[in-house]
C-alpha cells in the first residue's frame, strides 16, 4: 500500500515538473513579449487552487496532472474585450517572430531540461560509451553461428547507418522482412563485413514474442565535466533519432501503436524505475521530457506543432489562415488525439490486469 501511494506521488511529481517546465516556458516568453496572460495552470480540469499574482494572472493547479497551458489574450485571433485589454497585446497582433518564440518555447525548455538532467546523470554516475560495441556474444546464438565476435562495432543494420546503441536496438526491434537482419560490423582490424541473421524468436504465457540474438552488450563508463557534457548531448540527440525513427514506423507498419504508452504506462514505467534507483528516476525524467518536446512540436493541429504550421503558412501566403478552416482544423485533429490517448490509455490498462 505505501509503496503504491509513493509510486503515485512520485508519477504526479515527474508529471507536474515536465508540465511546469513546458508550460513555463510559454509563460515567460509571453510575458516578456508584452502578451496579456489570463491564467497559467498546471495541470488540467475542475480548480484546486487559484492564486492571483500582482501582476492580474491567475496562478492555478488544476485537479488532473495530464497536461497544463498558459491562457493568453488573443492566441490565435482577436477573441477577447479590446475594451478592457489593449490590441498590441493579444499575441496575435504580436510581430511573427515573436510569436513563433512564444510557441517553440515550451519544447526549447523541455529539451533544455533533458540535456541537463542527462548531464547531471553523467557528472555523478558517470559517462557511459555510446559507441555499439559488442561487447560478448552468447555461443551458439544466431550472431555467434554467422561469425561476428566480441569487440566487432556494428555500423548497419538493414543498410540504416548506425553509431549508437539506442538505434541499433531499436533497428534489431523492428520488423524486418522474413524477419532476416543484415548486419554490418567492423572488425578490429578496420575491416567491415555483412552478415545476413534470422534471430531466434521465442514466446511467454501471453503469447508475446521475443528476439533473440546473442549480443551482450557493456559501456564503458567515463567521469568528469567533459565526457558528461558531450555524453549529454550525445544521449539527447540519440534518443530525438530514436523517437524520430518509431514515429516514422508507427506509419510504416515497423511498430504497432500498442507499443505506444500513456498516462497508465508511464506510471507502471515509474514504479519500475523508482526500485531501479535515483539515476533511473531522472534517466526517465529527461527520457519523457524529451518524447513531451518531440509530440509537441509535430505539425499536428491542436499541438504546438500546429500552430507553428499555420503560422509558417501565414508567413508564406502573408495572410491569416482562415478562422474558420483552423478553428474546425484543430477541433478535429483534437478530437482524434483524445482518442488516440483514450484507446492507448485502454491497452494499458488491459496489459497491467492481465
Amino acid at each position: 500500500m505505501i509503496s503504491t501511494i509513493i509510486n503515485i506521488i512520485l508519477f504526479i511529481l515527474i508529471l507536474g515538473i515536465l508540465v511546469f517546465v513546458h508550460e513555463f516556458g510559454h509563460f515567460i516568453t509571453a510575458k516578456k513579449s508584452g502578451v496579456f496572460i489570463h491564467e497559467f495552470s498546471i495541470g488540467m480540469g475542475p480548480l484546486i487552487k487559484t492564486i492571483k499574482g500582482k501582476d492580474g494572472i491567475n496562478y492555478s493547479i488544476r485537479a488532473l496532472p495530464i497536461g497544463g497551458y498558459v491562457q493568453m489574450a488573443g492566441e490565435i485571433y482577436e477573441d477577447d474585450d479590446t475594451e478592457k485589454i489593449p490590441k498590441e497585446k493579444f499575441m496575435c497582433n504580436k510581430p511573427w517572430y515573436q510569436r513563433l518564440i512564444i510557441l517553440v518555447a515550451g519544447v526549447f525548455n523541455n529539451f533544455v531540461l533533458a540535456i541537463i538532467l542527462l548531464f547531471a546523470i553523467a557528472l555523478i554516475w558517470g559517462a557511459p560509451s555510446l559507441e555499439p560495441k559488442i561487447y560478448g556474444v552468447t555461443e551458439g546464438k544466431p550472431v555467434a553461428e554467422a561469425g561476428i565476435v566480441a569487440g566487432d562495432i556494428i555500423t548497419e543494420v538493414n543498410g540504416s547507418k548506425v553509431k549508437t546503441w539506442d538505434k541499433a536496438q531499436l533497428l534489431l526491434l523492428l520488423k524486418s522482412k522474413d524477419d532476416t537482419y543484415k548486419i554490418t560490423v567492423k572488425h578490429e582490424d578496420g575491416n567491415q563485413d555483412t552478415y545476413e541473421i534470422k534471430p531466434e524468436i521465442t514466446k511467454d504465457d501471453d503469447g508475446n514474442e521475443s528476439k533473440i540474438f546473442g549480443i551482450e552488450m557493456k559501456s564503458d563508463i567515463q567521469k568528469g565535466f567533459v565526457p558528461s557534457v558531450k555524453y549529454a548531448f550525445q544521449k539527447f540527440v540519440s534518443t530525438l533519432e530514436q523517437m524520430a525513427l518509431t514515429l516514422g514506423n508507427l506509419f510504416t507498419g515497423g511498430l504497432s501503436i500498442n507499443n505506444l504508452s500513456g498516462p497508465v504506462g508511464i506510471y507502471t514505467v515509474v514504479g519500475e524505475t523508482r526500485q531501479a534507483g535515483l539515476s533511473n528516476i531522472l534517466f526517465l525524467i529527461a527520457y519523457l521530457s524529451i518524447n513531451l518536446g518531440i509530440m509537441n512540436i509535430l505539425p499536428i493541429p491542436a499541438l504546438d506543432g500546429g500552430h507553428v504550421l499555420f503560422l509558417l503558412i501565414e508567413l508564406i501566403t502573408r495572410k491569416k489562415v482562415n478562422q474558420k478552416v483552423e478553428s474546425i482544423t484543430t477541433t478535429i485533429f483534437f478530437v482524434l488525439l483524445l482518442l488516440l490517448m483514450f484507446y492507448i490509455t485502454i491497452h494499458d490498462i488491459i496489459t497491467l490486469i492481465l
